[in-house]
């Protein structure tokens, strides 16, 4: 009888879930639907790099073909060993809007990326600034189409979700479970609303007012957070300003990870800080995805009666309508969930474990201790 009950409410949950995600997902709007903009304000397009020769040229040859004529390119080289520097070089003799910026020496109390961003904006004066990632690929009209909707909109904080592109159909699969975490942690189709504490911030491309960067006290507030692009949509929308996302199919395209082990890394690097590097909530996060998205399939179809096993077919059934629904994931992807839930539950942990064994976290080959990353150092 317990079990039944369980399984009735898990299926209830993950029922309204389901339909609560492609319900809020269908409400943000598709860029490659938005008009161009005709008026142009200045935009800097700001790219922290850091030993990306593999994808650095493909990616900025995207960013300097954009159809916008008020814009320019800052790429800060920080402190890369590869052949980065010459690539750069390259593109700085035959594309005239793109400068770079050369980091030699990593400043105390800092992480990387979140310096080099923070450099680009020192180098900087246009009143809009994006921040995007080196391994973008932009539509030529995606800064037009982006610009113009946060122009019309008033926003200070314009981010868009990117289409994750990946050879790796196993990788796509997790991916499209760890897309269902995010959005239910940000709620980003609420982000406008003042009234909601939902954000959203991608570090693909975040679109803002130079002012609203200014106004939340720019990257040196969340100078050592390895998680820097959703903290920054936080504190903007936290200092009740205008928020608001867009959704990149075929607009914005990024690589993220190229394997399974790529993305497994990338969790022990952030899964903690999100965490506020406590144990206690890292394991609730773990056991909430084991009991959520793990456990409720393999146990009611393996020990389940006829009756929990229907329950257990229309959870299933409406996962299948999400990863139908919601593109460009594949329908088969609902039969990975399970899979993908444990995958993130693991590494969730093991980031804690190995965090708090160390003492803190590596970060291109710079330690930072527990106690700095905690503001107590």
């Amino acid at each position: 009888m317990i079990f039944t009950i369980i399984s009735i409410l898990t299926c209830f949950i993950n029922v309204a879930s389901v339909t609560y995600l492609i319900v809020g997902l269908k409400k943000i709007k598709q860029i490659s639907k938005l008009p161009v903009i005709d008026d142009e304000p200045a935009v800097v397009i700001i790219i922290a790099v850091r030993n990306e020769e593999q994808d650095l040229e493909k990616a900025l040859l995207s960013v300097c073909r954009i159809n916008y004529c008020n814009y320019r390119i800052i790429v800060v080289n920080d402190r890369s060993t590869d052949g980065t520097a010459e690539i750069l070089k390259g593109f700085i003799t035959n594309y005239p809007k793109l400068s770079v910026t050369t980091i030699d020496s990593l400043p105390s109390g800092w992480l990387g990326k979140n310096n080099a961003l923070y450099q680009g904006y020192k180098s900087s004066n246009e009143e809009w600034m994006l921040f995007a990632d080196a391994d973008i690929v932009f539509h030529p009209d995606a800064l037009s189409k982006a610009v113009g909707y946060a122009v019309k909109q008033k926003l200070d904080h314009l981010t868009i979700l990117p289409q994750l592109v990946s050879p790796s159909p196993i990788l796509n699969s997790v991916l499209a479970t760890f897309s269902i975490m995010l959005m239910m942690h940000m709620r980003p189709w609420d982000a406008k609303n003042h009234k909601s504490n939902a954000f959203a911030s991608i570090g693909a491309f975040n679109l803002l007012r130079r002012s609203a960067y200014e106004k939340v006290g720019t990257h040196a507030r969340i100078k050592l957070r390895p998680d820097d692009d959703l903290q920054l949509g936080h504190i903007i929308k936290s200092a009740g300003l205008n928020q608001d996302v867009l959704a990149g199919n075929n607009y914005i395209c990024l690589e993220w990870y190229k394997n399974l082990r790529q993305f497994g890394h990338g969790i022990l690097k952030n899964s903690f800080a999100i965490a506020e590097y406590k144990l206690g909530r890292a394991l609730v996060n773990a056991l909430s995805m084991l009991l959520s998205f793990t456990l409720p399939l393999p146990i009611f179809f393996i020990f389940g009666s006829t009756q929990i096993r229907l329950i257990a077919c229309v959870i299933l059934l409406f996962l299948l309508i999400y990863m139908t629904v919601v593109l460009p994931n594949k329908w088969w992807y609902a039969f990975m969930v399970p899979f993908a839930g444990a995958y993130i539950a693991y590494f969730t942990i093991k980031s804690a474990l190995i965090t708090l064994k160390q003492g803190g976290i590596y970060w291109r080959e710079s330690f930072y201790s527990l106690a700095m990353l905690k503001g107590k150092d």
